[in-house]
């Protein structure tokens, strides 16, 4: 096998190439014997204790280097840059593509045959499959898993999910300022990503489904020792899938991603998966369209009871059997050949898949929702490139609605006025949020959520319809159209629309109107001024220049497609 490995272009030189690389390897404690002719792994752990949901990462690591030991590989370790959403501002999505550049090239230029990588909230995980698909090498990506179950005063309670809630409950007087502090150490209580079924839980449920993670280990909790057994057996796998040279290519399809839909529609998954999934597609040179994850959800009903749509949370879904026992539950809508890191199919990996408990996992004849009730795809003159709404977090009452516009520019400016008391709304309202995509914001954050107005919210009012060209958090909920394309910074009509304008949301029949005449749209258009940002350049003028829109993943245009792992020309 030596011959054929990558990473024999740096270790088995002869001359003064073969000694740099190697003296140098040696320095750090390694024989020769260690790493010369046996495949060499990377480990990219995106560890940080900036990113909480991440910081175990590294010792994580350390049961995939024990696995890679044992199949006879040697690994290198590294770190990738960490995005935790809870602390980065002012989007970790923003960042998302230059950690997607910085792994890509960090696996490229170095002496790696294959690679594990390690991820843990919202956006490590697709940065590193994006990053790992332009390359091409044998990867298994394996994510860190959820926090433990929050209880505060005997009540269970979610990540984001009973945030929100507890926060409108402050803001409506029904919960003191004492108590909503006093919850925070109850809702997060260890290391791991959220609880509920977040973005950060959904993108590591899909990336099973895609067949990149090891089948069972998605839920697997932070903390539990079943997750430092299944890094170790992702090293020992990694090993295997060098000598099988069986790369990313040869395992995703289009109908690995129809299958990934198919997926986040009975999980009750984040919109944000949609973006994410539509980046990677274009990473994998895969044709995948926003009209896909609508047309492919209509048949599939939600069988996960799992906040925010539910009541349950992922320790509760990894004991029910997680993602295998939903999948076999819903096999008749899969793509059973579909390959998948195990060296096997998706089929093969289910086979034996048990729903222990059909409480949480329900059956596709007592489903928690219907069909038809994911993430739903609009369009109309307010949208024309497409908008996104999650039908299972959204008020029934409210999909057929049509009600003026209150337009706000900037999140300050939204939340600067909504609590004050001379503020005009009333819950046929529509609430308008633009300059909130990717290159508005910029970096598309997560605040299309927007607050009720505290007038409303002392009524007992807890969902309206709200627009936006941002996204919003997975453990949302509420009737929230995000994700508007074009956005309003790329001359979208959200850009256009003004205060009272009529706005009719019709979900049935998949569309987003703003009625107002074509000739008076026309004359705004001709007197709006264009998006001009400010930038100080670095890579926020990198991003604006480059991002592509939220329809097509909102990935950097040079940055789709694959480039491959060919070896770079000498470094000395």
């Amino acid at each position: 096998m030596s011959d054929q490995l990558r990473s024999s272009n740096w270790f088995a030189q002869t001359g003064k190439l073969g000694f740099y690389h190697r003296s140098h390897t040696k320095s750090e404690g390694f024989p020769d014997d260690m790493f010369s002719g046996k495949p060499v792994i990377g480990i990219g752990a995106s560890w940080s204790d900036l990113a909480p949901c991440n910081a175990h990462l590294h010792d994580l690591a350390q049961s995939v280097k024990a696995g890679i030991y044992e199949a006879g590989g040697f690994p290198f370790e590294f770190p990738t840059m960490a995005l935790g959403e809870t602390l980065m501002r002012p989007s970790a999505m923003l960042y998302r593509n230059l950690a997607a550049m910085e792994i890509e090239e960090l696996i490229r230029s170095n002496p790696l045959d294959g690679v594990v990588l390690l991820t843990g909230c919202d956006k490590t995980t697709p940065a590193a499959i994006m990053g790992a698909l332009s390359v091409d090498l044998p990867t298994i990506i394996l994510t860190g898993g959820p926090m433990m179950n929050g209880v505060f005063r005997g009540e269970t309670v979610g990540s984001g999910t009973d945030l929100w809630r507890f926060s409108e409950d402050v803001r409506a007087g029904v919960m003191t300022q004492e108590d909503f502090v006093s919850s925070e150490a109850c809702v997060s209580r260890s290391v791991g990503h959220c609880t509920t079924m977040g973005t950060a839980s959904t993108m590591a449920c899909l990336a099973e489904a895609l067949g990149l993670v090891p089948s069972g280990t998605s839920t697997i909790p932070a903390t539990d020792g079943a997750r430092r057994s299944a890094a170790q057996l992702a090293g020992r796998q990694i090993v295997s899938l060098v000598a099988k040279d069986l790369r990313p290519s040869s395992i995703l399809s289009r109908e690995s991603f129809e299958n990934a839909i198919v997926a986040n529609v009975a999980l009750g998954g984040s919109t944000n998966a949609i973006i994410h999934l539509l980046a990677i597609a274009g990473r994998a040179e895969i044709d995948l369209e926003l009209e896909d994850f609508d047309r492919l959800g209509l048949a599939i009903p939600t069988l996960v009871d799992l906040k925010p749509s539910g009541r349950f949370l992922m320790a509760d879904f990894h004991g029910a059997g997680g993602l295998p026992a939903l999948l076999s539950e819903i096999s008749e809508f899969l793509h059973l050949g579909a390959r998948t890191v195990s060296s096997r199919t998706l089929g093969e990996d289910i086979a034996n898949a048990k729903n222990w408990n059909q409480t949480v996992i329900r059956k596709v004849d007592a489903p928690l929702l219907p069909p038809g009730n994911g993430s739903v795809v609009l369009f109309g003159n307010l949208a024309p490139n497409g908008a996104v709404l999650k039908l299972s977090a959204a008020d029934p009452n409210l999909c057929v609605h049509r009600g003026s516009a209150l337009v706000f520019d900037s999140i300050e400016e939204y939340n600067s006025t909504i609590d004050q008391e001379d503020f005009i709304v009333d819950p046929n309202s529509v609430l308008i949020l633009r300059n909130a995509g990717p290159k508005g914001y910029p970096g598309m954050p997560e605040v299309g959520n927007l607050a009720i107005p505290k007038s409303l919210v002392k009524q007992g009012l807890r969902d309206m319809v709200r627009i936006s060209d941002a996204r919003m958090s997975g453990t949302s909920f509420g009737t929230v159209v995000l994700h508007v394309a074009p956005e309003s910074a790329s001359g979208g009509p959200l850009g256009l629309v003004q205060n009272g304008d009529s706005i009719f949301l019709d979900v049935p029949n998949r569309t987003l109107s703003l009625e107002v005449s074509e000739a008076e749209l026309l004359k705004r258009r001709e007197e709006n001024s264009p998006f001009n940002p400010d930038d100080s350049g670095g890579y926020v003028s990198l991003y604006r220049t480059h991002v592509m829109g939220a329809e097509t993943g909102a990935d950097f245009d040079f940055l789709r497609g694959r480039r491959g792992s060919d070896v770079p020309r000498r470094s000395t």
